[in-house]
């Protein structure tokens, strides 16, 4: 939902640059650039990064949407400390940005 988008964004404004892209009833987010995850039936889920996996349990893997790679859940939303170490231990290990043709 747009609300909960809107509060995970609003546990992540201590960091610089995040950004939300509405795509397909789902919302895609971004910091620095980089995609590292996004809000799926009002979960956060991150890339399943080296970094991330450190710092989430095991048994966080889920599948966003059916055929999709899997994913990290995200449940401790509540710990903007937490949100800001995790994205910051990703970022080094997420793909850059696609250059569209």
């Amino acid at each position: 939902s747009r609300e909960y988008m809107e509060f995970i964004i609003g546990q992540l404004d201590g960091l610089q640059d995040i950004a939300c892209r509405a795509m397909m009833g789902e919302y895609v987010l971004y910091y620095r650039g980089k995609v590292f995850g996004g809000i799926y039936d009002d979960r956060l889920l991150v890339k399943p990064v080296a970094g991330a996996a450190a710092l989430l349990p095991e048994d966080a893997y889920v599948q966003p949407y059916p055929g999709a790679k899997p994913m990290l859940l995200v449940e401790n939303v509540d710990d903007r400390q937490f949100l800001a170490e995790l994205l910051q231990a990703m970022y080094d290990e997420l793909p850059l940005p696609k250059r569209r043709k």
